[in-house]
């Protein structure tokens, strides 16, 4: 019996090293992805999981980059934090239509492992963007929280490895070809 080859993964953090994203209560949202993105790469690697990085330590490249990078892979998830009213919360990727199970399956494991709400996968359209660089190379955009709710930014600083770990579960699972689902 042969086994199948692992598909191609690469992880990247939304924003750039010039680029901080939204920033709300004290936080930046480029420094969340960085943060999530490493521990993401951690569990990937501690799981034998072969994927490429936008940069490494708390570099990551900018988008014209991270997208590049990203067609080349089958697997590309780019990290970031939604911003909106301080009522907003919850988890929500955007996606083409290739990644739908993929996002829907990323989407579940933060919500569950944080315990905010799972917003879904949505299209690239349903933000404030009609068409999103990352997923026209063929990504993910995972918004892993509101990092304008206090109660996202709570449960993400009480659970985040938590979250990383069920987000990595996902993407392994992808790229040894089984159902995310």
């Amino acid at each position: 019996m042969s086994m199948r080859p692992l598909k191609s993964v690469f992880i990247s953090a939304g924003h750039s090293n010039v680029d901080p994203g939204a920033c709300a209560n004290g936080r930046r949202e480029a420094d969340i992805a960085v943060e999530f993105r490493n521990m993401v790469s951690f569990y990937l690697s501690r799981d034998g999981i072969p994927h490429d990085l936008d940069g490494s330590g708390t570099d990551n490249y900018p988008l014209a980059r991270a997208a590049q990078i990203a067609r080349a892979h089958d697997i590309a998830v780019e990290f970031h934090c939604n911003a909106a009213g301080s009522a907003a919360t919850g988890t929500e990727a955007l996606t083409g239509g290739k990644d739908v199970a993929l996002s829907v399956a990323l989407t579940k494991a933060v919500s569950t492992a944080l315990g905010i709400a799972n917003r879904g996968a949505k299209p690239e359209n349903a933000g404030q963007h009609s068409r999103l660089a990352f997923v026209q190379a063929g990504g993910v955009i995972l918004e892993v929280i509101f990092i304008t709710s206090t109660f996202d930014l709570l449960a993400y600083d009480a659970r985040r490895w938590l979250a990383a770990q069920a987000v990595s579960g996902v993407i392994a699972r992808a790229a040894r070809g089984e159902a995310v689902g």
